[in-house]
């Protein structure tokens, strides 16, 4: 089970716990702030108020130990920036994503060791560009994908008995049946070479095949409950 930590609670953090699945990570929150920390409690949350500039409170907080994700959220790009430093020089393997106000921090928090860096602006006015260029495309992807607050990629393997067996991927309907979304298959008989679906529509399903799926993870639960029963 990943352990996740989140700097910041506002806004973009409540919108990323409502993405992460709790029963698969180890989720809490650090914020200093007592009324912003009482809303994370309220929501049931894991609350912790350590200083973020000490380093011995963020080495006991886990990182340099057993933390695997840091998300850096905090509403100055200042502070996203030294807390990107800090914990990349206590842990050269953590991924940190760190959220950016202002563009021009952008190389700032890559440089402090960011692994991934997020402009929520950015990302926003993509989509309303994208609403008027690819209005079928966007509407497709919001009702399949994006628009589920749960997404995860998974690899699901046909088992013995399974009623998949035989079945040619052209007959799949998983995006209508499950909200699901394959995006390709690791065939065993091949030396698990992967095949994206959009070539291997004739592709016949055995068992031990791994279908490379994306969607909400109470529907991937469900097909993979499902795939079991012949």
């Amino acid at each position: 089970m990943a352990r996740i930590a989140i700097f910041g609670f506002n806004r973009l953090s409540f919108e990323i716990l409502s993405r992460l699945d709790q029963n698969l990570h180890e989720i809490f929150v650090v914020e200093q702030d007592s009324i912003r920390a009482g809303q994370a409690l309220d929501k049931g949350l894991t609350v912790f108020n350590i200083d973020f500039r000490n380093d011995e409170e963020l080495s006991k907080l886990g990182i340099g130990r057993n933390i695997d994700f840091l998300f850096c959220v905090l509403p100055e790009d200042s502070d996203n920036v030294f807390l990107t430093l800090s914990a990349r020089a206590m842990d050269s393997r953590l991924s940190i994503i760190a959220a950016v106000e202002y563009p021009d921090c952008i190389d700032k928090l890559i440089a402090a060791g960011a692994t991934k860096v997020i402009d929520p602006y950015q990302i926003c006015a993509r989509k309303f560009c994208d609403l008027i260029k690819k209005p079928e495309i966007t509407m497709v992807l919001d009702h399949t994908v994006f628009g589920r607050g749960d997404l995860r990629l998974a690899e699901v393997t046909i088992p013995e008995g399974s009623r998949l067996i035989d079945k040619m991927v052209s007959e799949l309907n998983l995006n209508v049946d499950y909200n699901l979304i394959l995006i390709g298959i690791l065939d065993k008989e091949l030396n698990d070479d992967f095949h994206f679906v959009m070539g291997e529509q004739l592709h016949k399903l055995t068992v031990g095949d791994v279908l490379v799926l994306i969607g909400p993870s109470r529907a991937i639960r469900l097909f993979t409950k499902e795939l079991c029963h012949a």
